[in-house]
Order: C-alpha cells, then sequence, then structure tokens
C-alpha cells in the first residue's frame, strides 16, 4: 500500500439556485460563506465537499478534506439545485519509501457539474444528489529511476449521494418552511462512488480511480436561536484497485473523519 501526500492547492466552489451565487476561493485552508437568506442552510449542503481542498504542511502526511457545513438541515420538499465548481491544484506527491515513485508533480484543472433535490423520504426529509467530474491532468514522477511524463483529461468518478433526517426535521412544504423552527436534527447519509471515469492500467496518472468508494455518515445538528452546532463523523472505504500500474493492487485503509462546525445566523429571514 502506497502512503500518498498531496499538494497544495486553490478550490473555487459555485452553487447556484435562483439569485444566489456561493464561492469559495482559498489558497491555504477551507472557507465558508455565509448567505442573508431563509434559504442560505440549502447553499452550504450543496455540496462544498464536491470539490476537495487539500492542504499540505510541509514534510507532515496530511489526508484531503471536505467541508460540509449545513449538511443536516430540514429543505422543503422539492427544490431542485444546479451545482457547479471549479478548481485548480499543483505541486509535488511524494509516496512512501517502498514506492518505486519518487519526484513526482502534478498539475491538475477540475470542474464538476451535478444537480441535487430536496426530497419527502416517507415523511423524513431528505436529499440526492449526482455529481459528475471532469479534469485535466499533466504530471511527471521517475518510476524505478526512469523519467516519466503524462497529460490527461476525462471525466472523472461520479459521485451519488442520499441522505436523511431521521429525527427533527419532517419532510414540509416552502409554505410550512416558513413557520419551522430547528431545535436538534439526527440524521444520516450514505456516498457511492463508481469508478466509471478515464482510467488507463498502463499509466500511473489517471482522472479516474478504478476503484469504488463507500462513504456512510452521521449527522447531528443543534440549534439555540441564531446559533447551530454539528458534529459529522464518517468513515469511507475502498474497495482495491486491482489493475494499478499493469496487474498491481493498489489498496488503501479506512479514512476516518469527524467535523465539526459553530454557525452564527445573522439574517434567518428574507
Amino acid at each position: 500500500m502506497y502512503d500518498i501526500r498531496l499538494p497544495t492547492g486553490t478550490a473555487v466552489i459555485g452553487a447556484l439556485f435562483p439569485g444566489r451565487v456561493v464561492v469559495i476561493s482559498d489558497k491555504t485552508k477551507p472557507a465558508e460563506v455565509t448567505i442573508p437568506s431563509r434559504l442560505a442552510p440549502f447553499v452550504g449542503w450543496v455540496w462544498t465537499a464536491l470539490v476537495v481542498l487539500a492542504i499540505v504542511v510541509p514534510a507532515r502526511k496530511v489526508y484531503p478534506q471536505a467541508l460540509e457545513p449545513r449538511s443536516y438541515v430540514n429543505t422543503p420538499v422539492g427544490i431542485n439545485f444546479l451545482l457547479a465548481g471549479y478548481g485548480y491544484t499543483q505541486g509535488n506527491v511524494a509516496f512512501d519509501d517502498s514506492s518505486p515513485i519518487t519526484d513526482a508533480k502534478v498539475r491538475v484543472n477540475s470542474g464538476f457539474l451535478g444537480y441535487a433535490r430536496s426530497l419527502d423520504v416517507w415523511g423524513l426529509s431528505g436529499k440526492f444528489a449526482a455529481v459528475l467530474p471532469v479534469a485535466k491532468v499533466s504530471g511527471s514522477a521517475k518510476l524505478a529511476g526512469e523519467e516519466r511524463e503524462r497529460k490527461v483529461s476525462g471525466l472523472g468518478d461520479p459521485v451519488l449521494r442520499l441522505s436523511v433526517n431521521f429525527y427533527g426535521a419532517p419532510a414540509i412544504s416552502m409554505d410550512e418552511f416558513s413557520t419551522y423552527q430547528q431545535d436538534i436534527i439526527v440524521g444520516a447519509s450514505l456516498q457511492v462512488t463508481p469508478p466509471l471515469g478515464q482510467y488507463d492500467s498502463t499509466k500511473l496518472l489517471n482522472v479516474g480511480t478504478n476503484r469504488w468508494s463507500i462513504k456512510p455518515e452521521l449527522g447531528v445538528s443543534k440549534a439555540w436561536g441564531p446559533v447551530i452546532l454539528e458534529l459529522i463523523p464518517a468513515v469511507t472505504f475502498f474497495t482495491n484497485n486491482d489493475d494499478f500500474l499493469g496487474g498491481q493492487t493498489f489498496a488503501q485503509d479506512p479514512v476516518y473523519s469527524v467535523q465539526g462546525h459553530l454557525i452564527y445566523e445573522f439574517f434567518p429571514a428574507l
């Protein structure tokens, strides 16, 4: 199993719905934008996680992180979201000493398009989203001392996610939402990434991963007036890539994560 460290990058995220745009841009850390609107919580949920901002501290190993504020809120049934985003990253990619790969450098231009909809799941509020990423990647590295270069572009592995709020957020209409007041919300989600993106087993650098990932997640959100505290533990499981560099096996241990968000809503109404 290879130990991989990702390069520092910049992410730009746009979540679009009638009359509103959210943009996040930062070179050093994830950022959160609050919109003065009753619908602002929905924008926070709209897949900030789908364009990941990878942060690397020199000489230390870290994993790419996803920021998902307001993932577990009550959204009126039947709201549609059009999602769009762009990300750019460049830098060195470090492998552990057992890897034959050295001096790796990569540059990535990536974007995504997606669709999400709020649902009535047997009387419970829920959401479904489907996102299709695309990327243009160029890189160079030494494999067993031999210089390799590659440029590739294509579709990435799509992301599918279903979330349901089991407590504190019943399915409601837009008219009913105007009188809804959050207290405690408990929900869960399942995110699946099938290996459908571009992949060439004879090449080290690809847009797709040739493996499945499955991410179950639990979310708890508590409101005290305009203050909202969120706690979101999750674990991501990966299947093996059994066709890595011409028949080798690439395996990765599960990745455990916990997010915490403290949010203050300055304008709770339109």
